[in-house]
């Protein structure tokens, strides 16, 4: 390739040459004397040579160059023949330097550096709390995600249908690609165990349900009642939900509106659960025992093979009654079953033949037992009422309500099930719950009334039932009997 310019750098000194010989050959005759002397035509002359001869001179040094050095082609083929040759290995003093490791030094870009290595994608995770009336249009569209790619997801199968199902108070998570915002995957916990996780991986979307493993734990809580029923469960440890359930296992026994007094105690054998050792919320009361005014009552869970279960006393006898003790929970007495009491309104002798519960507005009232509504609307002085039916013999009545509940005349309703709310309705002096129990039409006091027990377990089930159930009353026993021991020994400090 160095041919060609040292052949025109040839060609550039002779076409000098003559340029300048044709513009300085003599224009008048030899008598004329021309305007310029011998000298400074050689002078002009010298330059034109001394600039020829530097082209000259550089073109024969690039041949020079091109004949002696090899071409690149070449020159793997001369180095790998002489063995005494120590090519620059460029990539081994790059190693030396920045202390590559080893799966860096097998690469197959050795010259690459560190700064030029592919970084690993961000993901930026971002938590959404659902409000009422959100959706997932609406958060998508706040985070810059497309309603097309809401569409993909949703219609990607079952599971991601379930988003449509979204719940206030719920946690939403997306996680997206830190640099582009491109969607990488989605979480929605539908429970405290399940999870919909949502991932989308060269642009195909696919849905699966986590479900975390849930251990049972039995526990125990003992406590005496100082302040109330509900004060010192929860300073027990025990839940809402699990405090509840007591008062229910108990509640045909034990008037917990008007009966609980200070000194009373109670023991409590409950499944905790929890979720890699966090305790998520309480599981079902195993065992009970709840001592009122000095009478102890224990009730233990007996789970048939159908998986329904039910609450019996030791010796196998129910403890659901016909009828609940209380219609309204933790409601206070205002006035009792009494004959010859003085009406507050019309301020003369009426009978009450009912019992009155005082309590906010608003707060539900529950059927004392399973029966069949035959009434629902305004009696008189009562306000708004409804009365139900209970087989042949038993009549309930529930008075001077603010609002029904949804069941309608003629439904049938189960026990603990709400058929109105506490109001002040007809002749009231406040908010307050008119309750009336009768047997053939004959007025009873609710609170001192027997009431029918439920059927016993089966004798077929009876050995089934004490195989179950023993381990449970031990541990009962055994729970109490330290809590005893523990306050005896505090005491005598």
């Amino acid at each position: 390739m160095l041919i060609l310019p040292l052949a025109f750098s040839y060609a550039t000194m002779i076409g000098s040459y003559f340029r300048y010989k044709l513009k300085n050959r003599p224009l008048i005759n030899k008598d004329f004397k021309p305007h310029f002397t011998p000298s400074s035509l050689a002078s002009r002359v010298s330059k034109k040579l001394n600039y020829s001869l530097l082209i000259l001179i550089a073109a024969s040094l690039s041949l020079l160059v091109y004949i002696l050095l090899p071409s690149s082609s070449d020159l793997p083929e001369r180095l790998a023949t002489n063995d005494n040759t120590v090519p620059l290995a460029i990539p081994a003093v790059e190693n030396i330097e920045t202390k590559k490791p080893s799966i860096q030094q097998t690469s197959s870009h050795p010259t690459t550096k560190a700064s030029e290595t592919r970084k690993p994608v961000d993901i930026a995770w971002s938590k959404h709390t659902i409000k009422a009336g959100d959706n997932l249009a609406v958060i998508f569209s706040d985070i810059g995600l497309s309603a097309q790619l809401l569409h993909k997801i949703i219609h990607s199968g079952p599971i991601a249908k379930q988003l449509q199902n979204i719940k206030p108070g719920q946690q939403l998570r997306v996680s997206q690609d830190d640099a582009s915002g491109l969607f990488k995957s989605l979480e929605y916990d539908i429970d405290r165990s399940h999870t919909i996780r949502i991932n989308s991986r060269n642009s195909i979307i696919s849905a699966a349900i986590d479900e975390k493993a849930i251990d049972k734990v039995q526990v125990t809580a003992n406590a005496e009642i100082n302040n109330s029923l509900y004060f010192d469960g929860k300073k027990a440890g025990l839940s809402d939900r699990t405090i509840m359930e007591l008062a229910n296992i108990f509640g045909w026994d034990i008037d917990f509106a008007l009966n609980i007094r200070e000194g009373d105690r109670f023991t409590v054998l409950y499944n905790a659960q929890y979720i890699n050792g966090e305790r998520i919320e309480d599981g079902k009361i195993l065992a009970a025992e709840f001592t009122n005014r000095g009478h102890t009552f224990q009730a233990v869970r007996f789970e048939y093979a159908n998986g329904k279960s039910e609450y019996f006393s030791p010796s196998g006898k129910s403890m659901r009654k016909s009828f609940l003790r209380s219609p309204i929970e933790f409601a206070r007495i205002s006035s009792r079953f009494n004959l010859r009491r003085k009406h507050p309104v019309l301020n003369r002798i009426r009978a009450h033949r009912g019992v009155d519960y005082a309590a906010a507005s608003g707060t539900p009232i529950k059927t004392t037992g399973d029966g069949r509504i035959i009434f629902r609307g305004v009696k008189g002085g009562f306000g708004r009422v409804v009365i139900v039916k209970h087989g042949e013999k038993y009549n309930t009545l529930y008075a001077h309500m603010s609002k029904y509940g949804r069941y309608k005349k003629g439904t049938f309703v189960k026990q603990g099930q709400t058929i109105g709310y506490v109001g002040k309705s007809g002749l009231a002096t406040g908010p307050h719950l008119h309750y009336e129990f009768r047997i053939n039409g004959v007025h009873r006091n609710p609170l001192t009334v027997k009431f029918p027990a439920a059927k016993p377990i089966s004798k077929k089930l009876l050995a089934t039932f004490m195989q179950q159930t023993n381990p449970l009353l031990t541990k009962l026993e055994q729970s109490k009997a330290t809590y005893l021991a523990a306050n005896s020994t505090q005491a005598t400090k």
